[in-house]
């Protein structure tokens, strides 16, 4: 069951057998390391603290956390992100076939063993997927469900896919998932499938776990949604039904959910989405990693991606709306545009840019504190309460913003800012804020610092709620004034500076300041002082008698929060009543988030989307953001009648970064943000590929060529008429003549189709395509040549500029090998075969006037019927455009026009 990846068995398998009782979960100690001696304080007058009768004001809750050594109480937290604790429940429920397993997992536990709201980082993987496949007649028909633990948002997908499994695996991409649960059955050694293979190649770095085959139940998948599904997306039941593979993940997943992470959700609480593949841009897993979308293959941790070039994001739901959307753009003419004229608002609007950039570094994640909202605890016990606490915290000081974020947008016009603000007006939210300020102090904030938080969960619940609750409140501030008079009184009592610090591991110790004029040391204190650490100039202890005290605060404020808990319980189920709106502002808050970097990092001018792709003084994004060097900007032309652009050039002339170049250009015009060119038009991909490097696979033993085999393999079987095509040098692992004759076959194969395919090569042969196809264009990288006296040689001077043509460059392979230390007499040797060669193949490239002729009319029949269908000219420009086009067609006389072109031209005539 156990065995290693190298036997291609799962990593865990569960029987789920029975059903328990009850599973204990215990949360291992949220320890915040660089908060020791952060937080420090001197005594605590007891005027600071609340008594039983009442709440202190915001006023006094900031001078409590000043008083402590916290000089940034006030401010509030820019880009906060929750965090769960990735710790296990240390007993493992025994109803697994393996409990022993359990114990080395790395899937986080449920969020609610947080206690608190600390950062995180926004891309840790939190994604469990459920997938399935069918078997038999309907091998190939794939069910996925998938569910973040941090967003409760249960995701269903049913689609049929190739043995290669591309759509598959570009899912996983995207969702970038923790764990992987599969049946049983596809998984045991010896007997695994071939999807399961892939997955565990593909996702080396994943858990995959196995369910037994029964818990993939289609019937009781639809019990969960009816169950868990808030009502205003009930439905979804109508777009599932009959849909078998994903209710059968969905019951996988939620049962799995529930007793390995002990997360039970509330009832008409979840979000259940079916989403296929339409209206969105398929991008495989090679191809991202090739356009270097995610991260930079050289330097994975830099920003030097197109994620990196766009994520001025300040939320964690719009980091990862940016990213779903560049590895899966949208194809919708409409999302699209409407994106656009919003990010041309924001660029007009200044103040409208900044104010919302600046209410919007004060939210939250919004989808963890949902996810936490709608989670029922099997135990209540103190960790849980402290997050119910927290959670509603974070919940009051989200919905505190809302109003501050719809008066930013009042003032906008565009249909998709008005639709949110109308939606930020959505009386819910103003009943869920109310409900919160029935039992919650109006004056408790959300507030950076382990000690100023802890101070607000304390008195979070207004006084004469709970009278219990007022009198532990009023026990905690007198042992804190204890501890703090205790320490005032030593510092007098033997002559040193003391003042009193916490940390979430410590507690309350005592800080002494080695730093100025007199230094102290370990050895030198009294020997009342016990633990004594040393951290830089600063000398940290304490005494027998604070550990006491400590002891007590601890049993005081765990006292405090299980009293709390009672109300918070009562609190967050009445909010669920709302829960709705709550995943409506989360959706507003992403979307805007995104929008307002792609403002943000938007260069020059905007585009439209027509069936041409054309770009003037296009750049590459990546390199622009680097600023490596001067960035020579290129035009770019794919039509009907040109939809095959062969690129031929020497090396290092910037070849593949051009083509790069297109591809990025095209996903940042599909997700709504601007390019930098001074003009562009695209057309809409529903599909981009990519051929680029040369590298083996050792793991798959697979050499340069057999990997270009595959992926062509992969291209030619998806490929469609709007299809986007970019291929570096296909042929280069296999010899010459073989090479040029795959070459040729894969160009004549992509020419039969309408897709936009850039190719690039050294093949010099392949350039006589043209000859025979008037829809191939030949362009070329320049390159100029001078004669450098020092080395007594030819030297090349790369520009980087594209233009159309064949390269006129001979031998520009020789000319680097001169560069390096071979010998003469070889390269000698080398230019004469070399140009022998080249003597043959002259003789075999000549043009016939007729297939010129023809090429010419098929040139002008496109254009006119480019014109007749994008064109937005008055008559008088439109009347100089079509006899310009008649001047330089050459065709002479105007009789040769093919009866298409000829009645295309009369009706654009006739127009005039």
């Amino acid at each position: 069951m156990n065995g290693p990846r190298q036997d291609q068995t799962a990593k865990y398998c569960f029987g789920l057998l029975e059903t328990p009782e009850s599973t204990n979960c215990t949360s291992s100690k949220n320890e915040d390391s660089s908060s020791s001696n952060s937080e420090q304080t001197p005594a605590v007058p007891s005027r600071l603290l609340a008594s039983s009768n009442s709440l202190p004001d915001s006023s006094t809750l900031t001078s409590c956390s000043e008083a402590f050594g916290n000089t940034s109480a006030k401010k509030r937290v820019q880009t906060p992100v929750i965090r769960s604790s990735s710790s296990l429940a240390s007993k493992t429920p025994g109803t697994f076939k393996t409990p022993r397993t359990v114990g080395v997992r790395k899937t986080p536990k449920t969020p609610y063993t947080s206690s608190s709201m600390t950062p995180a980082a926004e891309n840790s993987c939190s994604v469990i997927v459920a997938i399935v496949e069918g078997r038999g007649l309907a091998r190939g028909e794939i069910g996925m469900a998938s569910l973040d633990l941090k967003s409760p948002v249960l995701m269903m997908s049913q689609f049929s896919d190739t043995q290669t499994y591309v759509k598959t695996m570009t899912k996983l991409q995207i969702l970038k998932p923790l764990e992987i649960i599969l049946p049983h059955t596809v998984c045991e050694s010896g007997n695994s499938s071939k999807l399961f293979k892939m997955i565990s190649d593909q996702f080396p770095n994943t858990n995959i776990s196995s369910v037994q085959r029964r818990y993939f139940n289609e019937t009781k998948g639809l019990q969960y949604i009816q169950q868990l599904c808030i009502p205003e997306y009930k439905t979804v039941e109508m777009e599932v039904a009959g849909k078998y593979y994903c209710l059968a993940t969905n019951a996988a997943l939620l049962k799995y959910v529930e007793y390995i992470q002990n997360i039970i959700f509330a009832p008409s609480s979840l979000k259940v989405v079916f989403k296929g593949s339409e209206h969105t841009t398929m991008i495989d897993i090679m191809t991202a990693k090739n356009l270097e979308l995610l991260e930079n293959r050289r330097d994975p941790f830099s920003n030097h991606s197109l994620f990196g070039v766009l994520k001025y994001t300040h939320t964690a739901g719009g980091a990862r709306l940016l990213r779903s959307n560049i590895l899966q753009p949208p194809s919708d003419l409409e999302t699209i545009t409407m994106r656009q004229d919003v990010v041309r608002e924001f660029t007009e609007k200044e103040e409208v840019f900044y104010n919302l950039k600046g209410v919007l570094s004060k939210f939250l994640d919004v989808d963890h504190i949902i996810s936490l909202c709608v989670q029922i605890p099997k135990n209540d016990n103190v960790k849980t309460a402290e997050s119910k606490i927290t959670t509603v915290i974070c919940l009051k000081h989200l919905l505190e913003l809302v109003p501050v974020l719809q008066e930013f947008l009042k003032d906008c016009e565009n249909p998709l800012l008005k639709a949110y603000c109308k939606t930020l007006e959505d009386p819910r939210l103003q009943i869920v804020l109310s409900k919160i300020n029935s039992v919650v102090h109006e004056d408790t904030k959300y507030q950076k610092g382990t000690l100023p938080m802890r101070t607000q969960k304390c008195f979070a619940v207004k006084p004469k709620i709970n009278g219990l609750l007022d009198v532990a409140r009023r026990a905690y501030t007198e042992i804190v004034d204890d501890i703090t008079s205790m320490v005032t009184q030593l510092g007098i009592q033997f002559h040193l500076p003391l003042r009193t610090a916490f940390s979430t591991i410590r507690g309350f110790y005592i800080q002494l300041c080695c730093s100025g004029k007199e230094t102290f040391h370990a050895e030198d204190l009294p020997p009342i002082f016990i633990k004594v650490t040393k951290f830089k100039t600063t000398l940290n202890f304490t005494t027998a008698d604070l550990i006491k005290l400590n002891d007590r605060v601890k049993g005081s404020l765990d006292e405090i929060y299980l009293m709390t808990n009672i109300v918070m319980t009562e609190l967050l189920g009445d909010v669920r009543h709302h829960i709705t709106v709550l995943y409506k502002l989360s959706e507003t808050v992403a979307m805007l988030d995104m929008l307002l970097a792609f403002a943000h990092a938007c260069t020059l001018s905007s585009y439209e989307f027509t069936d041409t792709l054309a770009i003037k003084m296009g750049r590459h994004p990546i390199l622009e953001k680097i600023g490596a060097g001067e960035i020579v900007p290129n035009n770019t032309y794919a039509a009907e009648d040109c939809n095959f652009v062969l690129i031929t050039g020497p090396n290092m002339s910037g070849k593949s970064t051009y083509l790069k170049q297109v591809a990025l250009l095209q996903i940042m015009a599909q997700t709504g943000s601007f390019v930098p060119a001074e003009y562009a038009s695209f057309r809409i991909a529903s599909q981009i590929f990519s051929r680029v490097g040369n590298d083996d696979d050792i793991q798959t033993n697979s050499s340069t060529f057999m990997l270009e085999m595959k992926e062509m393999n992969y291209i030619i079987q998806n490929v469609s008429g709007d299809s986007l095509v970019i291929i570096d040098e296909l042929g280069r692992g296999t010899s010459a003549e073989e090479g040029v004759g795959i070459c040729w076959s894969v160009c004549e194969y992509l020419l039969k189709t309408k897709a936009f395919t850039f190719f690039v090569t050294h093949y010099k042969e392949l350039t006589s395509l043209d000859n025979l196809y008037a829809n191939v264009e030949n362009y070329f990288m320049e390159v100029h040549r001078s004669f450098s006296r020092e080395g007594g040689c030819e030297k090349i001077t790369y520009t980087h500029v594209m233009s159309q043509g064949k390269t006129p460059e001979e031998h520009y392979g020789l000319m680097l090998a001169e560069m390096s230390t071979m010998p003469k007499d070889v390269l000698h040797d080398a230019a004469e075969l070399a140009e022998m060669l080249d003597r043959l193949r002259q003789k075999n490239q000549t043009t016939d006037p007729e297939v010129a002729r023809h090429r010419a009319i098929f040139k002008l029949a496109s254009k006119l019927l480019q014109v007749a269908r994008n064109s937005r000219l008055d008559l008088a420009s439109l009347r100089a455009y079509l006899l310009n086009l008649r001047l330089h067609s050459g065709l002479h006389p105007p009789t040769a026009t093919p009866p298409l072109a000829t009645t295309k031209t009369a009706e654009l005539t006739e127009g005039l």
